[in-house]
């Protein structure tokens, strides 16, 4: 059924939507960014979608003017959002190459008070671990001739009091490849100094989240959200104007068939995402906590459809609940085998606490070794060259079958497609190099012992509660949805529900990461003090699995199969 419906998706109508989010720049809460989103609003409210524009505080980081200056010369350069700005006449220090700036860089050299120079493009990670060896500022060089926006706040939405020492501490800007170069090549020959100037306007702003939903208006009617964010860097048609059309070609092809659904859908257009770290979808999950742990089943999440040449979807992310049914999108509506990759810790993903499943993100990339340095998504990505003449009309139909396929199944399957067998298997996986130490492997026993007798009971649970006519088919997608909100917590957080991780690196299930550290060689007067926080880790898992376990029993129980 899913090929089907998105037969009607209307090449033309997508493309008028990308020539109308062309028109404007979206920086997260200004008046254009408002003007952009007008569009959207009325032309869901003609599909008969129910509409709100919910303005809320957040903490945004314009950057402006930025250059450097070395011996009198005048360096070309952008400074980034959430930078320091530099004092009044620059930031005058001696400069230290520290090579990609990761955290062995810094090894033998010594940073305080100086001003590093680092090969790739500015991100969170890099920007703390200068701040922390006592760096004052930092000189990106892009690995191309284009200079990438970025965001390098580590922090997560809008920051707490308790996090708000740890933003950025330095002053940032970022030159081309060809002035990088020669700039490696002056400190290679001795010592070079540099001024940094960089105007960073950081506060707090009201800024917009566009909602609209059909279906699913009762208290505890579940569900699903299609998301993506409005803002952008200059006019950033592909990112993410390409993802706002999909979302509203979705809508429309979708809305004249609401007969066929079995769950609503809510469209959110975030702002915050470019000059906030995501600030409004973690608003969003912390203001709507409870409504969506309650009816929201799923999240999927577009970003940059449809760009020039972007013709690999072999590694779209996806939760491992969600795998499979990535997997169907991709290779029925792109003919591509499907790889996948963990979903990552970025993009709006802002719910893995509350416990929504999500998937995709970036939807198509570039071809493999066609990067940009950080993602495949083209040159053009984060800079004022992202246009209109940047989307492809052809991926962008392809792209957005994709994401139909995911939604439509979302909506309309009796029973939900998301895998418990397959995030089982994902742990059972991740258990197996500590089950092999002898220091953690006592402590991850149990957890194993506890997965495989789960895996049994769900099955043979599934089994019965299918074959109880509709009444068994509620109880398991409501058994389903409360499982997912015990195991998504402990695969994508450390273990707070109601926080949100930084914006890091994060490792797969990272609440067992005190069972990782202590199967690890670690001294011997470390191991009683990490087996404390390895056998906490060991109760939180139990725990979901626990919970897991009394869903199906009380699916099993209404369903009068107990």
């Amino acid at each position: 059924m899913p090929s089907s419906v998105l037969q009607s998706i209307e090449p033309a109508r997508l493309m008028r939507d990308i020539a109308e989010v062309a028109r404007w720049t979206k920086l997260a809460g200004t008046q254009t960014e408002r003007e952009s989103l007008r569009y959207f609003e009325a032309e869901l409210k003609a599909c008969g979608f129910r509409t709100e524009v919910v303005l809320h505080d957040a903490y945004i980081s314009l950057p402006g003017a930025a250059r450097l200056t070395v011996e009198e010369h005048d360096v070309p350069a952008i400074t980034h959002s959430f930078s320091r700005p530099s004092p009044l006449g620059g930031l005058k220090a001696e400069v230290v190459h520290v090579a990609r700036g990761h955290a062995a860089d810094y090894a033998g050299q010594e940073v305080r008070g100086r001003i590093v120079l680092v090969d790739g493009i500015a991100t969170p990670e890099t920007s703390r671990i200068a701040g922390e060896h006592g760096a004052v500022g930092q000189i990106h060089i892009s690995p191309h001739e284009q200079r990438y926006e970025m965001c390098i706040s580590p922090v997560w939405g809008s920051p707490t009091l308790e996090l708000r020492h740890e933003l950025p501490s330095t002053v940032v800007v970022t030159v081309s490849a060809s002035e990088g170069k020669k700039l490696r090549e002056r400190v290679a020959a001795g010592t070079m100094q540099a001024t940094l100037f960089a105007e960073v306007d950081t506060g707090w702003r009201k800024t917009p989240i566009l909602v609209a939903d059909m279906g699913g208006a009762g208290a505890d009617e579940p569900f699903v959200m299609l998301s993506g964010h409005h803002d952008t860097w200059h006019y950033g048609v592909m990112d993410n104007g390409g993802a706002n059309a999909t979302m509203l070609e979705i809508a429309r092809v979708f809305a004249p068939r609401r007969d066929q659904w079995r769950r609503g859908l809510r469209l959110c257009f975030w702002s915050g995402h470019s000059q906030g770290r995501y600030s409004g979808s973690a608003w969003y999950a912390d203001a709507h906590w409870a409504e969506l742990e309650r009816r929201c089943v799923a999240h999927v999440n577009v970003d940059s459809t449809g760009g020039m040449n972007a013709v690999d979807l072999s590694e779209t992310a996806a939760m491992s609940l969600l795998h499979g049914l990535a997997r169907e999108a991709v290779e029925q509506h792109a003919g591509q085998a499907y790889i996948g990759k963990r979903r990552g810790r970025a993009g709006d993903d802002s719910f893995g606490g509350i416990g929504v499943p999500s998937m995709f993100g970036p939807v198509s990339e570039q071809p493999k070794g066609d990067t940009n340095g950080r993602r495949n998504l083209g040159w053009w990505w984060h800079t004022p060259e992202d246009l209109a003449d940047k989307v492809d009309e052809a991926n962008l139909v392809r792209d957005t079958r994709v994401v139909g396929h995911a939604v439509w199944r979302l909506l309309t399957d009796e029973i939900l497609p998301i895998s418990l067998a397959a995030e089982l298997g994902d742990l059972r996986t991740q258990l197996q190099p500590v089950l092999s130490s002898p220091s953690a492997g006592g402590l991850a026993e149990p957890i194993l012992v506890a997965v495989k007798a789960l895996e049994t009971f769900i099955a043979d649970a599934t089994s019965k509660l299918e074959a109880a006519g509709p009444e068994g088919i509620g109880a398991l997608n409501g058994a389903i949805q409360t499982a997912c909100r015990a195991l998504v917590p402990v695969d994508y957080t450390a273990g707070d529900r109601f926080g949100h991780e930084p914006a890091l690196p994060v490792p797969a299930w990272p609440t067992l990461e005190p069972l990782r550290r202590l199967s690890r060689e670690v001294r011997e007067a470390d191991r009683p003090f990490l087996t404390v926080s390895a056998t906490r880790a060991r109760n939180r898992v139990l725990h979901a699995l626990s919970g897991v376990e009394a869903a199906f029993r009380q699916a099993l129980a209404t369903a009068g199969q107990g």
